[in-house]
């Protein structure tokens, strides 16, 4: 197990600019994928991933200019929810210390997003859920399960939003409840969904968080056919 930490160069003038998650628990030869929040005037701007432990020295690997969708790294942006994506696919021991960057006539804002505790294949990740995307619909409940090997404060947060401690709570007018019946896992609820709650949220463990993607719609209608 191999922990790794960032620099805290740009932590006071950044974070204003982007959000994501800081630090992740991986297992080698895994995917991941990470939300990058950015500011409407940034909209129709450049975003990529860039590589390094520090920003002077670090290279792109991905742009949302020349996207990739396959290889080892993938970037969308998802200009109405104002968040660009990246997914790194088998990851390794190399696979550290990457930054979410925004261009800006010539010159860049950035966030370092994570760095990661890495564990090898046989290992389970000291924080994980059982998928990074899950599909709701409207006025219903939906359950995410967070699954921990480390201590801490556990919560359930929306991206650049508030986020939940404790065993109730609300984000953005959805309920959520967070509750612990199962030793090492604490479940999220999120009650009364509505198409205004799709969107990135985490899990958080003490230092640690795990991004989930949800995708609130109508329930599909069946239709009953009879024969005569």
């Amino acid at each position: 197990l191999h922990t790794y930490s960032a620099s805290n160069i740009f932590e006071k003038i950044i974070f204003h600019s982007v959000t994501t998650v800081s630090k992740v628990s991986v297992k080698a030869g895994d995917s991941i994928t990470i939300p990058c929040l950015y500011g409407p005037k940034y909209m129709n701007h450049v975003k990529y991933l860039c590589k390094g432990y520090h920003w002077s020295s670090c290279s792109y690997a991905v742009k949302t200019n020349q996207p990739r969708s396959s290889g080892k790294f993938s970037i969308s942006d998802d200009k109405n929810q104002r968040i660009f994506t990246v997914t790194i696919k088998d990851l390794t021991n190399t696979d550290t210390d990457y930054w979410c960057v925004v261009e800006i006539n010539g010159g860049h804002i950035s966030v370092i997003i994570f760095t990661f505790v890495k564990n090898t294949k046989d290992d389970t990740p000291s924080l994980s859920v059982d998928h990074q995307e899950i599909t709701g619909f409207i006025g219903e409940s939906i359950n995410i399960s967070c699954y921990y090997r480390n201590s801490g404060e556990s919560r359930w947060c929306r991206l650049g939003m508030n986020c939940v401690t404790g065993s109730s709570g609300s984000i953005d007018g959805t309920s959520v409840t967070i509750s612990a019946t199962v030793s090492n896992v604490f479940t999220v609820t999120m009650s009364r969904l509505k198409t205004e709650s799709s969107g990135w949220y985490y899990c958080v463990k003490g230092e640690l968080q795990m991004p989930v993607h949800v995708n609130v719609t109508e329930r599909p209608t069946t239709s009953k056919y009879y024969i005569m």
